[in-house]
């Protein structure tokens, strides 16, 4: 999934001493490295698999619609065959 915006993200998140959930907790709880959640927050990263965009979502106590769009992925077609062609 696609994160809309890093700043969408950080309005989630704050430091230690705020009221938000910190990086390294969100990191915790969503079972992934620090650094993956800090490259989220600075931009350098944006997307992630749904699972890991949902329990983001679920430690944020917001929608996954809110900080995710939906991405489809072009290389992967369900239900088409792939046609082999012959030379005659």
């Amino acid at each position: 999934m696609r994160l809309k915006s890093p700043g969408i993200l950080r309005a989630f998140v704050g430091p230690e001493d705020d009221k938000k959930m910190s990086a390294r907790k969100l990191a915790r709880y969503v079972d992934v490295h620090p650094s993956f959640i800090d490259h989220l927050l600075a931009g350098r990263r944006r997307s992630c698999e749904p699972k890991t965009a949902n329990r983001i979502s679920e430690a944020l106590a917001v929608p996954v619609e809110i900080l995710f769009d939906v991405q489809v992925s072009t290389t992967k077609q369900q239900n088409s065959p792939r046609r082999a062609v012959h030379a005659a």
